[in-house]
């Protein structure tokens, strides 16, 4: 079988290994006669499976012992709302960090639940970079600080973390998580979707600190509460089991290759084969983001001039060569490779290539 080059925005490249073992272990887990989606989630076997998860992600991330680490349902959007409901009390307000379409989401959800203002924005530059820490301003009675870690559709990451004294900092990774050492210990709480970094869609990454959830206000529906699944150890209600276990094995594959600081570097140098492209090109390629907020996850770029004709001439060509989700966002246009983790050296050496063959034959 010949694997596609791919660069999907998300779900997206799972590690070849982790699919194999996965493969492997699909129609009988570990001699049980039976798939782990199969079996009953208070199964010794499964608790085994969702323990050892947020062991190796508590390894990995270095997270303290006061911060809880839960697997919930609904996507990071789900989180967009749950935040506020659970942490916007009366009389506080949400401050977010405006940095382009999901954060804007965010904020959004915010808005209806309580009251939530913009602290700092990038919409002036057309999201093309990171707010700087003297920009945002923080309400006297902010409940927290929300940020998004890394913007997928404009390509723009933080590359390092403000901190607002007492006002504890959220933060939305489900770009960007495990891509690079962070300490866990500056953040409230930092929450992702698994379809980038983690694994496959089903599951929600929730790591946060315990006195921030330990009584959730009672009004709530018990499934959208924090304290609801920090008490049941993340099994109150039936959970994504096989989602779970396949982030337990993306997770023993990071830890295989070296922890998460092996694998910035390794990051950092392969999106370096297309961001050198881009920017030796003469103009030819032209990159969206700011050069000192550009993601190491999602590079955005345009042809010269915003030509879409030739952008669409790229996608059925590429496409053509075996290279899959380098169409930027409907949202905004242009080209994108989304460059996480699991994508591996060779494949961006290959889209290096196609772009320079590309821009020989077309400039």
């Amino acid at each position: 079988m010949t694997r596609a080059y791919n660069f999907n925005a998300g779900p997206a490249a799972i590690p070849l290994e982790v699919l194999e073992q996965a493969q492997a272990q699909f129609v009988d887990y570990e001699g049980a006669g039976m798939a782990l989606m199969e079996m009953s989630h208070r199964s010794a076997t499964y608790e085994k499976v969702n323990q050892e998860a947020q062991d190796l992600l508590r390894e990995l991330m270095n997270i303290p012992d006061n911060y809880k680490i839960l697997f919930l349902q609904g996507g990071a959007s789900t989180q967009f709302a749950m935040i506020p409901m659970n942490l916007l009390a009366e009389g506080k307000v949400g401050a977010y960090v405006d940095t382009g379409a999901w954060a804007g989401k965010a904020l959004k959800e915010a808005k209806i639940v309580g009251e939530a203002v913009v602290a700092g924005s990038s919409k002036e530059d057309q999201y093309m970079r990171v707010p700087q820490a003297s920009e945002i301003v923080v309400p006297d009675q902010a409940a927290y600080v929300h940020i998004t870690s890394n913007e997928t559709i404009g390509g723009v990451q933080y590359k390092s973390f403000p901190q607002f004294g007492n006002v504890p900092l959220i933060a939305d990774m489900s770009s960007d998580i495990l891509s690079r050492p962070v300490d866990v210990s500056k953040f409230g709480m930092i929450y992702a979707g698994a379809q980038k970094n983690l694994g496959p869609s089903g599951v929600t990454v929730v790591i946060v600190r315990e006195d921030l959830i330990a009584e959730s206000p009672k009004h709530i529906p018990a499934m959208l509460r924090y304290d609801t699944h920090a008490k049941a150890n993340s099994l109150y209600n039936t959970p994504p089991s096989f989602s779970v276990y396949m982030v337990g094995l993306v997770l023993k594959w990071i830890k295989g290759k070296g922890g998460l600081a092996a694998l910035e570097q390794f990051n950092l140098d392969k999106t370096k084969l297309i961001y050198d492209v881009i920017d030796e090109s003469n103009g030819f390629y032209q990159g969206c983001a700011n050069k000192e907020d550009r993601s190491t996850m999602n590079i955005t770029f345009r042809i010269k001039d915003q030509n879409e004709e030739l952008e669409k001439k790229f996608i059925k060509e590429s496409e053509a060569a075996g290279f899959v989700g380098l169409k930027g966002h409907r949202d905004v246009g242009g080209l994108r490779a989304s460059t996480y983790n699991a994508v591996p050296m060779e494949s961006c050496a290959a889209l290096a290539q196609f772009m320079k063959e590309f821009q020989q034959r077309n400039a």
